[in-house]
């Protein structure tokens, strides 16, 4: 789970978008994925497919020149559009309708109360992509529940949305049996057919092989990661600041910043950024916390650099530079509301945040001002940073669907993974002009209905190369994806990076304590001892044997890299 999250948020590719909504945090899953390697597919209920086999069932790449960027990806980067088109020069993606007028029932979660399943902005894909959709929205909170039960029972609906974190259980071994294969419709050059979706990086389709298969359809993402040290950069220059460029010099700078009288704090929770600082390998799945390290597969509890980042953290909390709310374990939703408040200066979060927090500011603020800072080495020379996962949300067709109803799903697909500047995207992202958004001074705005009602649904079905675009604040979206590219620049992979892994039931569980570990300790609580106790009782509880089992999988299926 992301840093300053209680829970994870409505994730979405369209809140990488300008509207009157309050930005959500596309949130990285913390849980291994189903996949199989070789042999008997179906039956697999652990291990990954490899690149060499991947390639195989990957569809064709093949990128989309209907829109250029006004920022080109780079080094993993999102691509960056910072001008809204109007309405007049918006592209054409879909040039004919390829659904049937067949209906499909699609589950997918959705935070908060869902809208209507009559409303206009339904009513106006249904018609542009000719599939009647009728939403099966669940409780994002208690997904996995409702997920579990469905997909335990015999009456699975047509099209299931799986979040990463939420394959855990027993709801991975059902992806097999339940889902169809997408790989005759469009591995290969037969996704040409859909050109949307052979714009989608391979990457982010690799991790959508489940069981040997191409059973999902992706939600790209750029690999750079996504947790920044983001700064109040108005504070900053009004106290004549610089921003730090060591950990070393963090720590000096923070005790010199926080003035508890005052209610200024330097900071608040960083481990995350620490993590990043210091080199350790990334979080958002156990798969990627193996990497191989002079010829021996090593986990990131066992680095000395895990551990550097852990007594560091502990230094700022024993400073007391922190703020006591993040000390008292109050981080949830809040570290954000404590930085734009002025009460603590820096803090780290998803980089959509930059955005969420400027919007949300705009109005109130008329001289806040942040940005996000370079990620500095523990020397303070350039920092070896590690490639998150390219996907983590999952899109599947029931094995039962018909061959009709796969086609139309894959034509729904294609509409919405439309790029930005297309017809296509200004109806899935904004809805129906008029009711759902209005242009007001060449920019779409949503309005209340829009906000209720364009979120937590088209999302999930489809989505184009990763992008950023607030047009409404251009300065932003060159600020992050520009962050991005820089930051990608020392961005290396993990020997896992892409592959969809599935530990076996009896280690799966093996590493759950350790975030409350860690915890524990950058607050004083626990030592450093107690981390270095811990691995070994890992080590000697499965953590060798893992290691053995990961081992044998690399050297059976090879890396994606």
């Amino acid at each position: 789970m992301t840093p300053n999250s209680a829970a994870p948020s409505a994730p979405s590719r369209r809140s990488f978008l300008a509207s009157t909504a309050v930005a959500t945090a596309v949130v990285a899953g913390g849980v291994p994925l189903l996949s199989a390697c070789g042999g008997s597919q179906e039956g697999r209920k652990e291990g990954t497919t490899s690149g060499k086999d991947a390639k195989k069932i990957l569809p064709t790449f093949v990128a989309s020149n209907v829109v250029a960027p006004d920022i080109p990806a780079k080094n993993g980067s999102a691509a960056g559009f910072t001008k809204a088109i109007p309405t007049a020069e918006l592209k054409t993606s879909v040039p004919k309708k390829l659904g049937s007028g067949g209906g499909l029932k699609v589950m997918a979660p959705f935070w908060g109360t869902p809208p209507k399943g009559d409303n206009p902005y339904y009513a106006a894909m249904n018609e542009a992509v000719g599939v009647e959709v009728t939403w099966q929205n669940q409780d994002g909170v208690t997904y996995d529940q409702k997920l579990g039960a469905v997909l335990a029972s015999t009456d699975i609906p047509d099209v299931v949305v799986v979040p990463g974190w939420n394959l855990m259980g027993k709801i991975p071994s059902a992806v097999n049996a339940k889902f169809a294969d997408l790989g005759p419709y469009i591995s290969g050059d037969k996704v040409k057919a859909y050109p949307n979706l052979a714009a989608v990086p391979s990457e982010a389709w690799q991790r959508g092989i489940f069981g040997g298969r191409l059973r999902a359809v992706p939600m790209p993402a750029s690999y750079v990661t996504d947790i920044a040290p983001m700064y109040r950069r108005d504070l900053f220059d009004k106290k004549g600041y610089t921003v730090p460029t060591s950990p070393e010099e963090f720590l000096s700078w923070a005790k010199e910043a926080t003035d508890a009288k005052s209610k200024i704090w330097a900071c608040d929770d960083m481990k995350w950024s620490a993590f990043n600082f210091y080199g350790v390998f990334p979080g958002s799945d156990k798969a990627l916390w193996w990497n191989m390290v002079d010829g021996k597969l090593v986990n990131r509890v066992e680095t000395d650099e895990y551990l550097e980042a852990l007594e560091w953290t502990r230094k700022l909390y024993a400073a007391r530079v922190v703020h006591p709310d993040a000390v008292s374990g109050k981080a949830g939703g809040n570290a954000r509301n404590r930085f734009t408040a002025g009460q603590s200066l820096v803090f780290n979060d998803n980089i959509s945040a930059w955005w969420g927090s400027v919007s949300e500011q705009a109005t109130q603020k008329s001289d806040f001002d942040m940005a996000a800072f370079d990620i500095f080495g523990a020397d303070g020379g350039d920092p070896t940073l590690w490639a998150v996962q390219p996907a983590n949300i999952f899109t599947f067709v029931s094995k039962k669907a018909t061959e009709q109803q796969i086609k139309d799903f894959l034509a729904l697909c294609n509409y919405c993974a439309a790029p930005y500047g297309t017809k296509e995207f200004m109806l899935t992202a904004y809805g129906v002009e008029g009711t759902d958004y209005d242009m007001k001074k060449g920019m779409p705005v949503k309005s209340t209905t829009g906000v209720n009602e364009v979120n937590g649904a088209y999302d999930y079905t489809g989505n184009p190369a990763p992008y950023v675009a607030y047009p409404d604040f251009p300065e932003v979206t060159r600020g992050i994806v520009e962050w991005q590219q820089r930051m990608g620049a020392f961005t290396e992979k993990t020997s896992f990076f892409g592959l969809t892994v599935t530990e076996p039931n009896r280690w799966a569980n093996l590493a759950d304590n350790f975030e409350q570990l860690e915890d524990d300790v950058v607050r004083g609580r626990k030592k450093i001892s107690d981390v270095q106790q811990a691995v070994s009782d890992w080590k000697s509880k499965g953590g060798d044997d893992l290691r053995d089992w990961y081992k044998k999988l690399l050297d059976d299926t090879g890396s994606a890299n």
